[in-house]
C-alpha cells in the first residue's frame, strides 16, 4: 500500500480544501493508496467531521502542531519549527514510514526541507520545480527550473533536461521526451553566456533529445520546427516567470470568454478547454532530484487540484521515479 503523506496545513483555506481534496482522490482514484494527512489533530478531525464519504479506513493523522506561513523565511522556519507539518511529513519519507509528501503551504520552505531532511541524489547538482503547462497539442509541457533556483550554471541547466526526462518519461508516459532550451531566438549565437554554453552542452550530451533553442511561442504550442515538445529547461528566474505568466494568462483568456461571448462557456465542449487552462487538472508540481517524491502545491489550491497531486504523487512512486533519477544520473555520469 502505497503511502501519501499530505501536508494538511499547508494551503490557504486549510485543512479544509486538504482533506476534502484527500476525500476525493480516496474515492475516484483507482485503490493501492492510503493518505497521511500531517498537521494539527483537532483541526483536521474537525474537517473530516465536515467531509462525508471520507474513507476514513485508509486515512491517518499525524501530529504536527506547528504551522510555517506563508511569509517566513523558509530557511530559518524549517531549522526553527522541526514539528511544523512540513519538517513532520518529509521525515516520515525520511525514515522510510511514508512514500511521497504534498504541500500547498510556503515553496520555499518545502524546498529547503526537502533538501536537508531528503538530500539530493548523487550528481544533481540542483534539485529543480518541474511546473506542468497547458498546450495546443492538449498534452502539458515540463518547464523546469520553474522557481527553485534562480541563478543556475550550464552544467546545472543540463541536470535539469535528465530530471525531466525521466520524469517526463515515468509519469507522462513519453519514452523518448524533447528537450528544448529556453532562449531569444534559435540561431546557435543567441543567449548570454549561461545559456550558449548550455545550448553547447546539451547539443552533445547522450540520452537527451535534444531539439535545439526554443522561443517563449514555441511552449503554449507545444512544438518546434514541426517537431512535438515535451520539456524546456531554463534557470528558475526565468522558469517562474514563464509560470505566473502563463497562469495569469490563463486568467485573462476565461474573463475576455466571460464579458464578451459568456454564452460559449455553457457550451459542454468548452468544459474540456477549460479543464485544460487549469492548473488544478495538474494537481501540483514535482520537486526533482532530491531522495523521493515531493509534489508542491498552489497555495490556493481547490479540492480537486489536491486529489490530482495525489494521483501524480501515486504514479511516481509506483513508477519508481526516485530510484530511475539515481540510475540516470548514476549511468550517463552526469557531473556533480
Amino acid at each position: 500500500m502505497i503511502r501519501i503523506a499530505l501536508d494538511a496545513m499547508g494551503g490557504d483555506t486549510a485543512p479544509r480544501v486538504e482533506v476534502e481534496g484527500a476525500a476525493q482522490a480516496l474515492t475516484d482514484l483507482p485503490p493501492g493508496f492510503r493518505v497521511q494527512l500531517v498537521g494539527r489533530t483537532a483541526d483536521i478531525e474537525a474537517a473530516l467531521a465536515a467531509t462525508p464519504g471520507a474513507d476514513r479506513a485508509r486515512i491517518e493523522i499525524i501530529e504536527a502542531p506547528d504551522v510555517v506561513g506563508m511569509g517566513e523565511k523558509p530557511l530559518a522556519a524549517v531549522r526553527g519549527k522541526p514539528r511544523s507539518s512540513i519538517a513532520v511529513g518529509l521525515e516520515l519519507q525520511k525514515k522510510g514510514k511514508s512514500d511521497a509528501f504534498i504541500s500547498a503551504g510556503n515553496t520555499g520552505a518545502v524546498m529547503a526541507a526537502s533538501t536537508l531532511l531528503l538530500r539530493l541524489h548523487s550528481g544533481v547538482q540542483r534539485a529543480a520545480i518541474a511546473a506542468p503547462l497547458p498546450t495546443a497539442r492538449q498534452q502539458p509541457l515540463l518547464v523546469l527550473d520553474a522557481g527553485a533556483n534562480v541563478d543556475c550554471d550550464a552544467r546545472e541547466i543540463v541536470g535539469f533536461a535528465h530530471l525531466g526526462s525521466v520524469y517526463a518519461r515515468d509519469v507522462l508516459g513519453r519514452a523518448e521526451a524533447t528537450v528544448g532550451l529556453l532562449n531569444i531566438g534559435e540561431e546557435d549565437e543567441k543567449g548570454n553566456a549561461v545559456v550558449k554554453e548550455a545550448h553547447q552542452l546539451l547539443k552533445q550530451t547522450p540520452g537527451i533529445r535534444y531539439l535545439g533553442n526554443v522561443e517563449g511561442r514555441d511552449i503554449p504550442a507545444g512544438e518546434c520546427r514541426g517537431q512535438p515538445l515535451d520539456l524546456v529547461v531554463c534557470d528558475g528566474f526565468v522558469g517562474n516567470v514563464v509560470l505566473k505568466f502563463y497562469e495569469s494568462a490563463a486568467r485573462v483568456f476565461v474573463a475576455l470568454m466571460k464579458r464578451e461571448i459568456p454564452d460559449v462557456l455553457a457550451r459542454p465542449e468548452m468544459g474540456k478547454v477549460l479543464r485544460v487552462l487549469d492548473y488544478a487538472t495538474y494537481g501540483g508540481a514535482p520537486l526533482l532530484g532530491v531522495r523521493g517524491v515531493v509534489i508542491i502545491c498552489h497555495g490556493a489550491s481547490p479540492a480537486r487540484a489536491i486529489k490530482n497531486a495525489i494521483r501524480v504523487a501515486v504514479q511516481a512512486v509506483r513508477s519508481h521515479l526516485s530510484e530511475d533519477i539515481a540510475a540516470e544520473f548514476a549511468q550517463r555520469g552526469v557531473p556533480a
